[in-house]
């Protein structure tokens, strides 16, 4: 009886990510390529697949654990290995007569026919260079989680994204690189409170050179991790700007110039979010940014005025004012992070006029 180790396989340069989900039990019948458990990395949540079809002898893990590349996640049991005969199968019913069919309808009794809509062509017509049953447009967290579900169901998956890394707005320009950012404004703001303990230390030198690169290194990781994950689950990626031209079609044109016909059955859209440029502001003033530039720290100014009292718009003004900018909020609405319970938003709002935002 032959037994087979499924181990964690590459997720980049992570080590140590926590297990959130058990996907089997034991005795369960697993499929090649299925999710066994699910890891949780920051925001970035990965199913470890089973490299073998098999049954599940013996789980190594349990929730909590910490996995890394080449842990054991559970024992399996070859397919085929130790199996029951499959059971005769039953005779096939005698189907029942189809009842009669109802004389047609006279054409003077019918009603007018409406006109029909136009229907969307399925095909331009032309040979397609790439061919599948599903496409996702867009390979932020909506994005590439369909993709990797779509192709843990067994379906022949393309992942497009415009950009060279994937991971969307959310690990490139959003979510992770402006925690690692808050991480750093943290640790500034602890070290400056050590007194209040009686431990000293004194004012803080900031590279922002080495800042940037921490950064960068983190969300490199995550992405780095995305795309391992996707070439284990064999959904292809492909880079570029994708244009519908039919009902099943999509042009999409890489950062070369060069157009790639794609023919699909099904598609999902996950196209994401960018920054909105509010009008009647001096967009082509170096001095005014989005949400984007301000995460690129291409410098520290000695004042800033952030429009926006959102989520966004409160972690710049947080990083930005521990780095040392004297930094104003504005926000249109009654209260900062608009939406949220009141009780929640006025001690956050204590705290950042402490800060001196």
């Amino acid at each position: 009886m032959a037994a087979i180790e499924i181990k964690v396989p590459d997720i980049g340069d992570y080590s140590g990510v926590p297990v959130i989900e058990l996907l089997v039990a034991v005795g369960d019948t697993v499929k090649k390529d299925q999710g066994l458990v699910t890891l949780e990395s920051d925001k970035a949540t990965l199913e470890v697949p089973s490299s073998a079809a098999g049954v599940v002898k013996e789980i190594k893990v349990k929730l909590g654990d910490n996995l890394s590349e080449g842990d054991v996640v559970l024992v399996l049991e070859a397919e085929g290995e130790g199996a029951a005969p499959a059971a005769p199968a039953k005779a096939e019913a005698p189907k029942a007569e189809a009842p009669a069919s109802k004389p047609p309808v006279t054409p003077s009794h019918r009603a007018p026919a409406e006109p029909a809509a136009p229907q969307p062509a399925l095909s331009s017509g032309k040979p397609a260079d790439i061919e599948c049953k599903m496409v996702v447009l867009g390979a932020g967290p909506g994005g590439y989680t369909a993709a990797f579900r779509s192709a843990d169901l067994g379906v022949d998956t393309v992942l497009i994204e415009r950009y060279a890394s994937l991971g969307g707005v959310c690990l490139n320009v959003g979510c992770i690189p402006s925690k690692a950012l808050l991480h750093a404004a943290a640790v500034i703001d602890e070290v400056a409170h050590a007194g209040d303990f009686g431990v000293e230390f004194g004012a803080p030198t900031i590279t922002l050179d080495k800042l940037r690169g921490y950064k960068e290194k983190v969300v490199t990781q995550l992405t780095k991790g995305l795309a391992g994950m996707a070439k284990q689950r064999k959904v292809r990626t492909v880079q570029g700007l994708a244009t519908f031209v039919s009902a099943n079609e999509l042009e999409i044109t890489g950062d070369d110039g060069k157009i790639q016909l794609l023919r699909f059955e099904q598609c999902i859209i996950a196209a994401g979010s960018q920054a909105v440029k509010l009008p009647n502001f001096p967009w082509d003033d170096k001095r005014v940014m989005d949400s984007t530039d301000a995460l690129e720290l291409a410098e520290v100014p000695g004042s800033l005025l952030v429009v926006g009292g959102g989520i966004i718009g409160l972690e710049m003004a947080t990083v930005y004012a521990a780095l040392g900018s004297k930094v104003t909020v504005v926000e249109f609405m009654d209260q900062l992070m608009p939406g949220a319970d009141k009780d929640l938003v006025k001690p956050l709002a204590d705290r950042l006029k402490k800060q001196g935002i």
